[in-house]
């Protein structure tokens, strides 16, 4: 009988416990754990060697908040118009419309609108022609249309390049 574990001796509420040893497995991650504990605390908090984890949330919020001001204090009608002319806004707006999920879906890949999305390629315009009336539809959508509003899924950037390419297909006026 020397395989069967020793019982403690004492007895509580009527139950008797085994005296065995704790799984390997067990202790592994109990030590492991304390070692990545003190591991971390002395990485981020006694030598602060890494950024805190929040610190680095609250950079990449103000940064993102800081770029969103710098487009929408930034752009007006003309730098729309003179964006439509700049090659590189153009293709970049274009690889955003021609995103399988994206504009190419209702309004097709020649812009022509797919009988219930509005052709773009023309000079008749539903909700205002103006480069900032364009960006402004892009960024609100028109719902009650079935239009999303694409500011939660684009940055203000990437919508002035949408509207760059579709302002590309236009006259620019003289």
């Amino acid at each position: 009988m020397k395989d069967e574990d020793p019982i403690r001796p004492h007895v509580y509420d009527g139950i008797a416990e085994f005296d065995r040893r704790l799984p390997n497995w067990w202790l592994v991650t109990l030590w492991g754990a304390v070692a990545f504990a003190l591991g971390y605390w002395l990485y981020y908090h006694e030598f602060d060697l890494g950024q805190d984890p929040a610190l680095a949330v609250e950079k990449e919020i103000r940064e993102a908040k800081a770029e969103v001001a710098r487009a929408a204090e930034v752009l007006d009608d003309t730098k729309l118009w003179k964006m439509s002319r700049d090659s590189e806004a153009v293709a970049a707006g274009r690889n955003i419309y021609m995103d399988a999920t994206k504009c190419v879906i209702c309004h097709m890949p020649e812009m022509q609108g797919n009988g219930v999305a509005p052709n773009l390629a023309d000079a008749q315009w539903v909700h205002g022609g103006q480069p900032m009336q364009v960006m402004k539809t892009i960024t609100d959508g028109v719902l009650e249309k079935g239009m999303l509003a694409w500011k939660s899924q684009l940055t203000p950037k990437q919508i002035a390049q949408v509207t760059a390419f579709i302002l590309s297909k236009q006259e620019a006026p003289k």
